[in-house]
């Protein structure tokens, strides 16, 4: 199956209703129980409106249980579980090209202020220590998380922490550059 790609909203939406029907307040829970903002991007206000797009794509079907205060539920679809399964094999084997704000400024650094270019450097250091302790504590404060869950933090903090040796040995570089220059 060819679909078009899903964002990474509507896959992870996708995922955590294939767990289980859910409805949006639920869906909420468990995006903050699992930290999911820690790596992806979905405020509570657009949790109905992925919802929305995943069901005029046929990947969820809504129902609404009896009673007089039942809500809305979306549960996966037949052809949702086969985008799901093909676009998370695919998220798995890939590597993304995008490219980040950092890949930018560094594109950019000839036509930068050297001192204060230097200064951004050392701030995003601060930035990204703060960052790594900050989800040290947020992995450990939600325990116990599902293993997949886990390795997710794991992986974030990782890629953060080699960010974080490439930086300091950058910052390292370009100031003894600026030192020579001077």
């Amino acid at each position: 199956m060819v679909e078009k790609s899903l964002t990474d909203s509507e896959l992870m939406l996708l995922g955590l209703v294939a767990e289980m029907p859910r409805h949006g307040y639920e869906l909420e829970q468990v995006i903050e129980e699992r930290g999911v903002r820690e790596w992806a991007q979905i405020g509570f206000s657009s949790i109905y409106f992925v919802l929305g797009k995943l069901e005029k794509r046929a990947l969820v079907a809504a129902r609404k249980p009896a009673g007089p205060k039942a809500k809305k539920q979306f549960a996966i679809t037949p052809d949702g579980q086969a985008v799901l399964a093909e676009q998370s094999l695919a998220a798995l084997r890939d590597i993304s090209q995008s490219q980040t704000a950092l890949m930018m400024g560094m594109m950019h650094w000839p036509f930068l202020p050297k001192p204060q270019a230097i200064d951004a450097l050392a701030a995003r250091e601060t930035a990204l220590i703060e960052r790594i302790e900050y989800l040290e504590t947020e992995r450990f404060r939600r325990q116990p998380l599902p293993d997949y869950v886990d390795r997710s933090f794991d992986l974030l903090q990782s890629r953060l922490r080699a960010e974080l040796d490439w930086l300091v040995e950058t910052k390292n570089y370009f100031e003894h550059r600026q030192e020579l220059e001077d």
